[in-house]
Formats: structure tokens, C-alpha cells, sequence
């Protein structure tokens, strides 16, 4: 859709604000039965993440810091999704494809809150497994929370002042030019690209943000496993049932990065990727890590293990 005026040019001082989110519109009704993969999703990240909520708030033997931050990241895990997937799966269902700014503005800020806070969490679980493999006699000391809020408080006022500063000059952009955005949700460079005025401040942001936030925690995560595993190596071979843990922290990292870095190449290079991959791609950002953390950390992690299958056993006696 595109505003012109008699001669053919935009309306400078108009500005939309509504937008037509376009995702997988090629499919034609090909794009409905989507409806079905995204909910099961959905559903599996609802289940597995409020299990591992469940257990770890209930079961004295996970309250300590470990699988406290295990627990919040299923919590971010569990809230990520619902920014999102709602209005993807009622666009699928019903073609109620249209976003207003602010709606679009929010997806956006709670999208990339949430997703740079899961970097955070692992820098801090990466911490978590520092003090108890390399520091075991001062852990409970630096794990304490008096002690850890100084590793907490500076990475979330940075995540809030990069977030908001992205969103809050997105928002001031004039958008005159057309209303569609070829995604199933708000991207922060999708809406971006949508202004007709100079968007080089909100490029250069929009570009620098994942590093300031993510790749500078993977510098910090790197750094502390490289410490831990060469503290191991040393200490000999008792030591490495001790970094379980870290690897299956490693595993998680791993698939979000892949998944992050892809979406984020995807749509800021010139690539061979069609729309629909693009998009794809970016919404499984949103949803796998959010449907599989849970699952690895309970297959990976024996004590989460044991708990759930104490659960399962308990809940299958009632049902007898």
C-alpha cells in the first residue's frame, strides 16, 4: 500500500500507523496449514518450560544458584514466544495480518530484550560454573546475591539502554512510503526500511547492538570456559565430571547463535536466501531455542532428571 499525492509523490508529513505483516504470503492458502507446526511448537515450549519452572521452584535439591539461573532462563524462555506467536498463528488462521506502530514498536523491544538477555544468562551461568570449578572454596561467597548483583545490574541497564535507544528512534521515523513488511512479526530493520527519511543512525544501531550486547558475552562466555577447561586439564581427570554442566551450557549457546546469527545475516546481506527462508528462519530464532532449552537441560542435567522422573512417577500413582 502506497500514499501519493496527485503528481505520484509521498505525502511527506504522513506517516502510517498500522502495518500489513506479509510473512509467508506466497505460500496463498498454503500459509494457513503453517497453523499447525507453530502451534505445536508453541505448545511444546509451554509444557517442557513450565515443567522445568515447576520442578525447580518445588524441589529443595535444585535451589541452588545453578539451576536458579536455569530456571529463569526457562521463565525468559516461556514469555519470549507469547510477544510473538499468537499473532502469527491468528494471521495463519484468520489473515488478521495488520500491527499497529506501538504494537509493532513492543514486539520489537520485548523480541530483542528478551534475546539479548539470553546471552546474559549464560555469561551468568558461565560465571556460576567459574567460582565452583576454579573458586570451589569461595563459591557460596560470589554466589550469594548481595555478591552477584554486581555481575547482574550493569548487563541489564546496558541490554534496557540499547534496546530502548533502538526502539524509541525507530518510533520517531516518519513511514510514508508503503505499510507491509514481509515477516510474521516486527523486525526492528523490516520496520526500518519502511521510513522515508535517513535511517543511517538507526542502520548503524541496528548493526551494532548484537555486537555490543551478544558477541561481547560470547567474548566473556569464551573466556571463562577457556580458564575452566584448562583449570580441569591441570587438576586431572576427577575434575571433568564437573563440567557437565558447562558443556551442555556450550550446546545451548551454540544453537542460539547459529540461529541468531542467521537471522541476522539473512536480512541485513545481500544473501540467496528467498523471503520465506529469511522468515523462517527468524521466527525459529524466536521459538527452537525456547522449545529445546528446556529439553536439553533435562535430558543433559542429572539432577533435573532425577527430579522429573520422581514427578512422573508421582503423577502416574495419582492417575492409577
Amino acid at each position: 500500500m502506497v500514499l501519493t499525492t496527485i503528481q505520484g509523490l509521498p505525502i511527506g508529513n504522513f506517516s502510517f500507523t498500522a502495518f500489513q505483516l506479509n510473512g509467508f504470503s506466497s505460500l496463498g492458502e498454503w500459509r494457513r496449514f503453517l497453523f499447525i507446526p507453530y502451534f505445536l511448537l508453541i505448545l511444546l515450549c509451554a509444557v517442557a518450560n513450565s515443567i522445568l519452572i515447576f520442578l525447580i521452584i518445588t524441589r529443595r535439591a535444585l535451589h541452588s544458584p545453578m539451576f536458579v539461573l536455569i530456571g529463569v532462563m526457562a521463565v525468559m524462555d516461556l514469555l519470549m514466544p507469547i510477544f510473538v506467536v499468537p499473532n502469527m498463528l491468528l494471521s495463519f488462521l484468520f489473515d488478521w495480518n495488520q500491527i499497529s506502530l506501538v504494537g509493532c514498536l513492543m514486539q520489537i523491544f520485548w523480541v530483542q530484550f528478551f534475546g539479548t538477555f539470553q546471552s546474559t544468562l549464560l555469561l551468568w551461568m558461565s560465571l556460576d560454573r567459574f567460582f565452583a570449578i576454579c573458586r570451589p572454596l569461595s563459591y557460596h561467597k560470589h554466589m550469594q546475591i548481595t555478591s552477584f548483583l554486581k555481575f547482574v545490574i550493569a548487563p541489564i541497564i546496558r541490554n534496557l539502554l540499547v534496546n530502548i535507544t533502538l526502539v524509541s528512534l525507530a518510533g520517531k521515523l516518519h513511514f510514508c512510503m508503503k505499510n507491509e513488511i514481509d515477516h510474521c512479526f516486527c523486525e526492528h530493520m523490516g520496520l526500518v526500511q519502511l521510513a522515508c527519511e535517513d535511517t543511517t543512525l538507526n542502520n548503524i544501531l541496528g548493526l551494532s547492538g548484537p555486537f555490543i550486547i551478544t558477541t561481547a558475552d560470547f567474548i566473556f562466555i569464551t573466556v571463562s570456559y577457556a580458564i575452566i577447561f584448562t583449570s580441569v586439564m591441570k587438576s586431572g581427570k576427577s575434575s571433568w565430571k564437573a563440567i557437565n554442566t558447562c558443556i551442555t551450557h556450550i550446546i545451548v549457546m551454540t544453537f542460539s547463535l547459529v540461529l541468531v546469527l542467521t537471522a541476522f545475516v539473512s536480512y541485513r546481506t545481500r544473501n540467496a536466501f528467498s523471503p520465506n527462508i529469511r522468515v523462517f528462519f527468524s521466527t525459529m530464532y524466536v521459538l527452537f531455542p525456547s522449545c529445546f532449552n528446556p529439553i536439553i537441560y533435562g535430558v543433559r542435567t542429572k539432577e533435573i532428571r532425577l527430579q522429573f522422573l520422581k514427578l512422573f512417577k508421582h503423577v502416574k500413582v495419582l492417575a492409577q
